[in-house]
């Protein structure tokens, strides 16, 4: 494995619409495993192919579901491999959260998304795939898919505003 460079704004693959993901093949699972290690180095809990300057319908996210008051530990991390994701469903309701971007350093924003999607796609090995998400999964997923359009977070915030310390940055990442 290897960690790849994240590509920052302005660069142009940063707003392009990707391609399909058609070959399932050893090397595009020696870059899906890249790019979980480049997400977990960064750190990050996603992380689309655009971002290390490849025009591929691909996502990888990681992350742990919140954790009941009741629970002592916090749940387990998992991980999603998703080529060709598509939102197939989204609730009406929606909500603002904070979102940060590996690719859009130092800054932070406020953007409306869907509360429940799901998505259809096809895993590491070509097999279609479906997941649900809601809440904080949710908006983790439809940030990265929107990666795959050329659209980035800042498009779509109603403010985005630099952080004044590393925990306010941590948080909205």
């Amino acid at each position: 494995m290897a960690e790849l460079d994240i590509v920052t704004v302005p660069n142009d693959i940063l707003r392009k619409r990707t391609q399909k993901v058609v070959d399932f093949d050893k090397k595009f699972k020696q870059l899906v495993d890249d790019m979980v290690e480049t997400m977990r180095a960064a750190p990050g809990v996603g992380l689309a192919a655009p971002q290390v300057g490849l025009s591929k319908k691909l996502i990888v996210v990681e992350y742990a579901e919140e954790k009941d008051e009741e629970e002592e530990e916090e749940a387990p991390k998992k991980l999603y491999v998703v080529a060709n994701p598509e939102i197939i469903k989204k609730s009406a309701e929606m909500e603002v959260g904070i979102e940060a971007c590996l690719s859009v350093p130092n800054l932070i924003g406020d953007v409306e998304r869907h509360i429940q999607i799901v998505v259809k796609g096809q895993n590491k090995n070509g097999q279609p795939i479906r997941i649900k998400a809601k809440g904080w999964l949710a908006r983790v997923f439809q940030h990265e898919i929107d990666h795959l359009n050329g659209v980035l977070y800042t498009d779509l915030a109603e403010h985005v505003w630099q952080p004044e310390t590393e925990e306010e940055l941590a948080q909205a990442a």
